[in-house]
């Protein structure tokens, strides 16, 4: 699956920022999505996923109630709207893509994710 994430930039404190995944010519209905980020001299830390068959979704406890994850299935696209966004969101963001799966917190862990996006950049400064 090749991922396409978009939609990200140079916003100030405070800003909202809506990125997209997208996967052209590929059905995303099977599969979980889960939206990481990565600042400099950090480790890659997991955001949110949403399941593309029953859209249920999980948040990081980071980002829980700011930032918000939403599914297109006719489309093939996920949605990551951040809100009350700080400088400490400066971060490049990627989206992944793997089989669903219950029972566990499988989505947490970027070693369980087969396909990545090219990640988008997203900086947050007065």
């Amino acid at each position: 699956v090749q991922l396409q994430a978009f939609g990200g930039g140079l916003v100030q404190p405070g800003d909202s920022l809506k990125l997209s995944c997208e996967a052209p010519g590929f059905t995303l209905d099977d599969y979980g999505i889960g939206w990481f980020r990565q600042a400099p001299g950090k480790e890659r830390e997991w955001l949110s996923c949403i399941m593309m068959s029953d859209g249920m979704t999980y948040y990081a406890d980071s980002v829980k109630g700011r930032f918000s994850i939403s599914r297109d299935n006719a489309n093939n696209k996920v949605y990551l709207q951040m809100n009350s966004l700080t400088p400490e969101d400066t971060a490049i963001y990627y989206c992944a893509a793997d089989f669903e799966r219950y029972g566990s917190t499988w989505y947490q862990n970027p070693s369980e994710y087969d396909n990545w996006g090219q990640g988008t950049l997203v900086t947050v400064s007065s």
